[in-house]
């Protein structure tokens, strides 16, 4: 017979606690990103190209993509911005939600887009080089 595992008070408070910080900094840091959307759109467009992740026909383009990616981070709720970021989870130990959403979008839909030539670079690069520039406008 397989024993039932009943957490005491003290542990739901623990475990409540946890979930509910991690849920605020998920808040603050989409806060964050709807203040400074123009800015990020900007650096992050300007640092893949500089970087040559993502070879391009308009830089203009390119920031106009970022920019409503961000606008759809935005106004997403739980469920879409964890699908879109779920085939990327494994990217970072502990990954920044608005990073793994662009990354996410910059590796699987970007390519689509008409003035996009070609993504270079592996998931973790992409990451950590969008990762970054938002990390400049995001609370610690």
């Amino acid at each position: 017979m397989a024993k039932v595992f009943r957490p005491s008070t003290r542990e739901s408070s623990i475990l409540s606690k946890i979930e509910s910080g991690k849920e605020h900094a998920r808040k603050a840091t989409i806060a964050a990103v709807r203040d400074h959307i123009d800015d990020i759109a900007n650096a992050v467009s300007m640092k893949l190209i500089e970087n040559r992740f993502v070879e391009t026909l308009s830089k203009t383009s390119l920031q106009e993509q970022i920019y409503q990616c961000l606008e759809r981070l935005t106004q997403a709720d739980d469920f879409q911005i964890d699908y879109q970021c779920a085939p990327l989870r494994g990217v970072a130990p502990h990954p920044n939600v608005a990073s793994l959403y662009v990354t996410a979008f910059i590796v699987e839909k970007l390519i689509d887009h008409k003035d996009v030539i070609d993504v270079f670079g592996s998931d973790e690069d992409i990451y950590q080089c969008v990762h970054q520039q938002m990390n400049r406008f995001l609370p610690t």
